[in-house]
Order: structure tokens, then sequence, then C-alpha cells
């Protein structure tokens, strides 16, 4: 089980993290797409769910950059989302939720919504 508390959520240690990839984490019926872009050493939550087909896939895309910003491919639809705001690099009117993210400890901790 993933504790809470004070609406930051205890997703995973640094040293558990895929390098250059994402992993889904549950947080209740929510899925977050956590990313560790190794080679900037820094770290990005989305929602998990590509607002294309309303597939659970985003965990699972490609991540890289589009002139400098960091962003994830949904492997299905081949959509760019800006790992930053959230905003669709592909042209199309759609955005997912970013989250913020911190390290504490050696604890990747995901800033959520008060419920």
């Amino acid at each position: 089980m993933i504790e809470t508390s004070n609406n930051w959520l205890a997703a995973c240690r640094v040293e558990d993290a895929v390098e250059n990839g994402g992993v889904c984490v549950k947080n209740g019926e929510d899925q977050i797409a956590l990313f560790y872009f190794t080679r900037r050493n820094e770290w990005y939550a989305t929602q998990n769910e590509c607002p294309h087909r309303k597939q659970m896939a985003l965990s699972r895309g490609m991540i890289g950059t589009a002139t400098d910003e960091p962003k994830v491919a949904c492997p299905f639809h081949k959509k760019n989302f800006s790992l930053v705001t959230g905003a669709c690099l592909s042209g199309d009117e759609c955005a997912i939720k970013t989250y913020p993210v911190k390290i504490e400890n050696g604890t990747v901790y995901i800033g959520t919504e008060p419920k």
C-alpha cells in the first residue's frame, strides 16, 4: 500500500525508478504516469490516460525532447505531450494533466489534489 501524506503520494524509491522511461502509479482509482528522464536528471508526472482514445497508456510511452521541451509520445497514437505543461505538441486541442514531483530522502513523491 502506498501511503499519502499532506497531498504528497510516496510513489517509489529513487533507485527503483525506470531510467529514461515511465511507470504507472495508482492513487485510489487514479492512474498517474511517473517518468524519470535520466539524461536530464528530471522527474515528471502526468495523468496516465491518453486523451485521444481514453487508453491508460502514457506511462509506456517514449520520452524525449521537442526543441528542448521534455515530452512523452503515446505508444498507440504517437501524440506528443509536454511533460512540463501537458500541452499536446502534435497540434491537437487535447492536453494532459501534470503533477509536481519532489525527491526527499531517496523517495519520489507526486503532488496530488485533496480528495
